[in-house]
């Protein structure tokens, strides 16, 4: 059962063509080879068309190495390729009509900025709730203010399904946000932007789990 594998997510992988060094494609093998084990496709900037032929793309590699596969917003695209699921934010199609459109068994994530929206989605039936953002971040400059790790942690507590930590997560950060029992911790440009995704990704898992690897 795919919610089953929400479990110690560890590094919830999402692509981003802007900022990455080489292509998306090549950060998502190295995310996998590192050991990865959910990706998440985002982007905002091309026609459905090329979105689609990206996606069906990352699709077969998450599926050929067992990778949960997500997509961000587009519930249409996620249905086209058959992805694992989709990751929505607030702005976004209602919870109720993407479950409507996906059917009970797919994974659907919700962005929460705040203990009152995570209640909320979790009540409404999410698979997990995305926490945005912990620290400042420039990925994503309308995500609003830092939340910071306490309150984090608050939400953790309060809430059953997982949670994933997203919005300004680095190496010099990422050690607070473990310690607040997230099950997923999203970092792009902390990845992304470096020289070597694979070994970025590989020192990232070690800190979550030193026994991992």
């Amino acid at each position: 059962m795919l919610k089953t594998r929400l479990k110690n997510m560890g590094i919830y992988f999402i692509t981003d063509s802007k900022l990455t060094k080489k292509n998306i494609f090549e950060d998502v093998k190295a995310a996998i080879k590192s050991g990865v084990k959910i990706i998440q496709y985002r982007e905002k900037n091309l026609p459905k068309e090329k979105m689609i032929e990206e996606a069906i793309k990352i699709r077969e590699m998450c599926k050929e190495n067992n990778v949960l596969f997500l997509i961000n917003d587009c519930v249409d695209i996620a249905l086209k390729v058959n992805a694992d699921g989709v990751h929505l934010g607030l702005e976004d199609i209602p919870y109720e009509k993407a479950r409507a459109l996906l059917g009970k068994e797919k994974i659907i994530g919700m962005t929460a900025h705040n203990k009152e929206e995570a209640i909320n989605f979790e009540k409404q039936g999410a698979d997990y709730i995305g926490i945005s953002p912990i620290f400042t971040t420039t990925t994503k400059p309308d995500a609003g203010n830092a939340i910071g790790t306490e309150k984090l942690k608050k939400i953790v507590n309060l809430i059953k399904i997982p949670c994933v930590a997203i919005g300004g997560i680095n190496e010099n950060n990422i050690k607070e946000v473990i310690k607040t029992g997230a099950e997923g911790i999203a970092i792009i440009s902390a990845i992304v932007a470096k020289d070597n995704v694979e070994e970025t990704v590989k020192n990232f898992i070690k800190k979550i789990n030193p026994s991992k690897l």
